[in-house]
């Protein structure tokens, strides 16, 4: 905890945004971070509440040891709290830009609507911990002669890669992607989460002895089997990068596009890479729809702005939530309740309980969107259509699992019924003899934390199949 009473004497304080005109003209992150004696204060209100259910499975997936850290902050011992933190999250930076924050909502705290500013606090350790040289690479004391192969430089992989090059072995990382980092790099925008912070990470597992093989495909440009036979534990951590596809009238018009493409496309331009060699997709002058109502349909928002679009709506077949949740029903879990993420506030319409009947277009470009209302029951209500103009259209309706085709169906490995890659919690084994699999290519798609959670949790199986006991944390 922090203080006794500081809880009592300080309201929460959380980080300012740069104002939406003038974000909208760049790329980069747009937070105005605290002052220190500012963090302090906020860690100050960590109250003594018994059963702190923001570190547990029900707040944090990685185990955060979030009232430890917010005591040591009170304290000004941040050499200590970065050390802490880094004990259960290989990555806090990342993880205190672009997690959605579970934490906050199982403070008990929230019970008042005024949760420990928990995220923040955990961007200003990392933060910090970079600034003041406090994070160094940890090469292993001796090698073990082991060899693991990592598919996937997502959170997931690079978490494993990390845990699993710390203790001593072998680890080579296999990247599809010119570059590490996977949807961290080539999904979340720059605005959300600028790439240097992976970059400093690579930096510092490649000091680690962690070999990175990039535009390999495995499966494709490298046979599966070259794995297995070369290394004593393969780890597949290839996300979940299947769209959902909802096979709408017209949606082979000119103009319509999934999410992740597009995405893709600016993620590659502000960092100057190549470009990929569909045609570009901008934003620039048009009117935007974006169908689907999640953290990818934001960041299409967002993207759009900054591309200087005329105009932005985004629909939502789920009814208007209400603007705040029943404590007493949900807390310590994930409420659903009204959130307008920092893209929408710049300007986006939103449309609730908005079903998409289809696509309309004239000489084979898109023109409008059919819409209509639905009831409780998602179904469409008869005379309640409208039309929405649009000349680009960006489905982000989630992920229908992992692709399949490549390195999935090159290894043998069995798939439930979700498309997602089966292996169990206590040792992510696959069907496959030493062949695991962790993140979203085995829970589905998910949150950083959970990325980084199961990164860790493969590692430690992986470690202990090897050497028949292991240090390494679960």
């Amino acid at each position: 905890m922090g203080k006794v009473t500081g809880f009592l004497e300080f309201d929460r304080q959380e980080q300012k945004y740069q104002l939406a005109g003038d974000r909208i003209r760049h790329f980069r992150e747009f937070t105005l971070p605290l002052d220190e004696k500012d963090v302090g204060r906020q860690a100050a209100r960590c109250m003594d509440c018994g059963v702190p259910y923001c570190h547990s499975g029900t707040g944090c997936p990685v185990n955060n040891q979030i009232p430890d850290w917010n005591d040591l902050i009170y304290q000004q011992n941040w050499e200590e709290a970065s050390r802490n933190l880094h004990s259960t999250n290989n990555f806090p930076e990342f993880t205190g830009r672009i997690c959605p924050a579970p934490c906050e909502e199982a403070c008990t705290l929230n019970l008042e609507d005024m949760p420990v500013t928990i995220k923040t606090i955990e961007q200003s350790i990392a933060d910090k911990a970079w600034t003041e040289g406090w994070i160094r690479p940890e090469p292993p004391a001796f090698k073990t002669g082991k060899r693991v192969a990592i598919v996937g430089s997502g959170p997931a992989g690079m978490a494993a890669a990390q845990q699993l090059a710390r203790v001593g072995h072998d680890v080579h990382l296999f990247e599809r992607e010119p570059r590490a980092g996977g949807l961290l790099r080539y999904g979340i925008p720059d605005f959300k989460m600028e790439k240097r912070h992976i970059d400093r990470r690579v930096a510092q597992m490649e000091q680690e002895g962690v070999t990175f093989h990039y535009g390999v495909n495995v499966g494709v440009t490298k046979p599966f089997e070259e794995l297995t036979a070369e290394f004593d534990a393969v780890l597949l951590a290839g996300g979940a990068e299947d769209p959902r596809d909802p096979k709408l009238p017209g949606q082979d018009l000119a103009g319509v596009h999934f999410a992740m493409p597009y995405l893709v496309q600016q993620n590659r331009r502000v960092g100057q890479e190549e470009p990929t060699p569909e045609a570009p997709i901008l934003a620039s002058g048009k009117h935007i729809v974006v169908i689907g109502g999640g953290d990818t349909a934001s960041d299409c928002v967002g993207t759009s702005f900054r591309q200087g679009a005329l105009s932005v709506t985004q629909l939502d077949i789920r009814p208007k939530p209400p603007v705040k949740e029943d404590k007493l029903t949900v807390w310590p879990y994930w409420p659903t309740k009204m959130r307008t993420s920092s893209s929408q506030a710049e300007g986006a319409e939103r449309e609730f309980q908005a079903a998409t009947l289809g696509i309309e277009g004239k000489n084979g470009k898109v023109t409008g969107v059919k819409c209509a209302r639905v009831d409780e029951k998602r179904v469409p209500i008869p005379g309640s259509e409208f039309i929405l103009r649009a000349d680009l259209v960006f489905l982000a309706i989630g992920f229908a699992g992992s692709q399949t085709a490549g390195m999935i169906e090159a290894s043998g490995v069995a798939l439930d019924r979700r498309n997602n890659v089966v292996a169990n919690e206590q040792d992510y084994r696959t069907s496959q003899a030493k062949v695991f699999a962790a993140g979203d290519m085995r829970r589905g798609q998910s949150l950083v934390v959970w990325a980084i959670r199961e990164g860790r949790q493969a590692a430690h199986a992986i470690d202990l199949h090897l050497m028949g006991a292991t240090t390494l944390p679960r």
